[in-house]
């Protein structure tokens, strides 16, 4: 019970420490998935008992109704939604996207928003803030999409078209407002929609057409990592091929620059195992979950039967990136992966969220840096630049990673890819971690297991700084 109420309470307070905030690990080995889908029988008569859970819930089904997956153990709660003010979704949706993400994004683009070919641009981006500006009363609407003029495959429009409109049908028949739809669907759709402002993927406008309004703030972010990095590079390089290494190479993706490097050894190479260890106890402090020894044992069996498959479902450029492909680094340097697959949002989004390019640009970026100012970071440059040539690295983009739907509703190609291909795969951020719980109001001693494990595709691993106010 008293970890119980310790989750809680970090928990519930995790919304004013933000960027400090504490932490999950949580990972869920493949050979859990058997024993747990027994246990959740069980579950499901306990949630149709006259005693039923205090959480609200929807009636469950053995598989998701709209692509057949399966769902998760535990009756599924209700979403979160912006409507309560005081809550982050709340200041989210009715300010902060508006007067700051916006604004900024404005400001940063401030000369081609009132450049000739952005005029439209301007003129639809100031309607979206408009809409924001009365985000109570403002109802949703569908996308609009131009195959006339979009630069991308037809089946691959047709194919967004129709997704996005399974996704907001319901919130559009009902008339909810950009408050009273579901906060991450809300979220995820204003982004789409300064996509479709901006005319992203109009190829007649040369000005607008693949335009990343968030290249700013991106590029300040990569040029911002350097100094941080050299010293993180120098000790990833020298991590142990051992469940050490690899719980050190997780911590730094995902604390990054917080992590203690102070009583790093001078000679790593040669040191005890009872030093990384003291380095990790050290990074303990604020996780609300920690399952780095079940990740580690699993990573021991790819190593030992000659390296497996690892995904990475990436989140912020940056630093973060950074962290990623460090973590990338080790998994292939020390023989845990064969191939690792970053996973990839297909358009801007969430501000900083990577794409292929933001990826290719990180590395270029360190390839080129003064290898006498920052040895460690060029030299990584250079061996990041060659996994990308010799295919240990692949770059993957796909609309999945930028839409709102729950990661139990994962569309059959994708699927299937992360089922027969992986291995393990880490989830990284906030927004991805959310997507894995549906967003919703789990109770906060739910198990990781019957929330995500029992339905996600492979072995996962989520790496995540708590903001939005769900856990498990």
């Amino acid at each position: 019970m008293r970890q119980i109420l310790a989750r809680l309470c970090l928990a519930s307070i995790s919304i004013s420490l933000l960027g400090q905030a504490p932490c999950v690990i949580a990972f869920v080995p493949r050979a859990l998935f058997a024993s747990r889908r027994v246990a959740s029988a069980a579950a499901r008569a306990m949630a149709s008992s006259p005693d039923p859970s205090p959480v609200a819930s929807t009636a469950l089904s053995e598989t998701c109704p709209r692509t057949g997956n399966p769902l998760p153990n535990l009756p599924i709660p209700d979403p979160l939604l912006s409507i309560t003010p005081g809550t982050w979704a709340h200041d989210t949706m009715s300010r902060r996207l508006n007067e700051e993400i916006l604004q900024r994004t404005y400001e940063e683009n401030e000369e081609a928003f009132n450049s000739a070919p952005f005029a439209e641009a301007l003129r639809r981006l100031n309607e979206l803030r408009a809409e924001l500006r009365e985000a109570s009363s403002t109802k949703l609407r569908d996308l609009r999409f131009d195959r006339s003029t979009d630069g991308r495959p037809p089946d691959v429009v047709d194919l967004e078209e129709r997704e996005w409109r399974e996704i907001l049908a319901p919130h559009v028949e009902a008339g909810d407002t950009w408050l009273s739809t579901p906060w991450l669907v809300a979220e995820f759709y204003a982004y789409r929609r300064l996509v479709e402002a901006l005319g992203y993927h109009d190829q007649s406008n040369p000005a607008t057409y693949l335009y990343d309004p968030f290249l700013v703030a991106k590029r300040a972010g990569l040029e911002s990592s350097v100094s941080s990095a050299e010293n993180m590079l120098e000790k990833v390089t020298s991590l142990p091929r051992t469940k050490e290494g690899v719980a050190l190479a997780a911590a730094f993706a995902l604390w990054g620059n917080k992590m203690d490097l102070s009583i790093w050894p001078a000679d790593a190479e040669n040191s005890s195992m009872d030093v990384f260890a003291k380095i990790l106890h050290a990074a303990d402090d604020n996780l609300l979950h920690d399952d780095t020894e079940a990740l580690t044992e699993h990573c021991e069996r790819l190593r030992d039967r000659g390296g497996g498959m690892v995904d990475i479902i990436v989140d912020n450029a940056g630093f973060e990136l950074v962290t990623d492909l460090a973590l990338a680094d080790h998994l292939v340097a020390s023989g845990v992966a064969k191939v690792v697959t970053f996973q990839l949002k297909s358009h801007p989004t969430f501000v900083s969220d990577a794409l292929e390019k933001d990826l290719r640009e990180t590395v270029e970026h360190y390839t080129a840096l003064s290898p006498e100012k920052y040895p460690n970071n060029q030299a990584a440059g250079v061996r990041w630049q060659k996994y990308l040539d010799e295919g240990k690295w692949v770059c993957h983009e796909d609309n999945f990673w930028v839409q709102p739907s729950p990661m139990w509703e994962m569309p059959a190609p994708l699927r299937s890819d992360m089922k027969e291909r992986c291995d393990l795969a880490f989830v990284k951020g906030d927004a991805n971690y959310r997507r894995l719980l549906g967003d919703r109001y789990w109770d906060y001693s739910s198990p990781f297991q019957d929330v995500v494990g029992c339905y996600f595709p492979c072995p996962v691993c989520s790496l995540r700084t708590l903001k939005a106010e769900v856990g498990c």
